[in-house]
């Protein structure tokens, strides 16, 4: 039996007088940052974990959206803390969250950026390897039979996927527009990720124009920082960070 499953929604931890934007990653959703958030929370912080156009939703639709719509979630989700009465807002992003918290920092006041995971260089041909498996994994967990989904899979490839050659652009776009961001900056990556996060790490560092600036990377860290095994050590340091911001 096929099962229908519900699209996720935004997260709102109310906690203080503090705004930080929580940012997901690509194929993902504001799960990525639900432990961080109610961490923040406990710690008198408000946060807002929006979900980005196509998020939650089968591979096919996901495609139909693209950065453009994600950057306009993105303000719209800045928009809302700013009509919560919020003046200054902080944001955490990480992997594709990153890359967007990036941008905030380069396009509109941010308070403070944290980047974690943050690819500086992302080619179409990795980004529709997690689509595939993203697409494969939402249909086992729909309770499609294997033959079904390999059908649908290859129906998948023969799609346009302009959304992610678009996706490859604004990450190019961001990664040339670095030193325009003179926010203050935490920047972190996992030691057992891809080389090229840290890589990406470290030209971020070297190229925002930010007089506050840090990078640190953990050992025990994959791509999904928030919820691995240095998640507690994360969670104090992203505190630590956001503690030492003029609000």
């Amino acid at each position: 039996m096929v099962i229908k499953l519900s699209p996720l929604k935004p997260v709102y931890y109310e906690g203080g007088e503090r705004a930080v934007l929580l940012l997901h990653s690509f194929t993902s959703s504001p799960n990525d940052m639900k432990p961080l958030g109610r961490y923040l929370q406990d710690n008198h912080y408000s946060c807002y974990a929006p979900i980005l156009s196509g998020h939650s939703l089968p591979a096919e639709k996901l495609l139909t959206y693209g950065p453009a719509d994600w950057w306009q979630d993105v303000r719209d989700a800045y928009r809302l803390l700013q009509d919560k009465g919020f003046e200054k807002i902080a944001v955490v992003g990480i992997s594709f969250g990153g890359v967007l918290a990036l941008k905030m920092g380069q396009d509109l006041q941010v308070n403070g950026i944290v980047t974690l995971s943050v690819p500086m260089h992302k080619e179409t041909d990795s980004l529709q390897k997690r689509l595939f498996y993203y697409a494969n994994r939402y249909k086992q967990i729909e309770g499609k039979e294997e033959k079904q989904i390999r059908s649908e899979i290859e129906a998948l490839r023969h799609l346009p996927v302009d959304s992610l050659t678009e996706f490859e652009q604004f990450v190019n776009q961001t990664r040339d527009n670095l030193a325009q961001i003179d926010s203050p900056i935490c920047i972190l990556y996992g030691e057992l990720d891809a080389s090229l996060y840290k890589e990406s790490a470290n030209e971020i560092f070297n190229r925002v124009a930010s007089d506050q600036k840090s990078v640190k990377g953990f050992a025990q860290s994959k791509h999904l920082m928030t919820l691995g095994q240095d998640m507690n050590e994360i969670n104090e340091d992203v505190l630590g960070f956001l503690n030492e911001l003029t609000w």
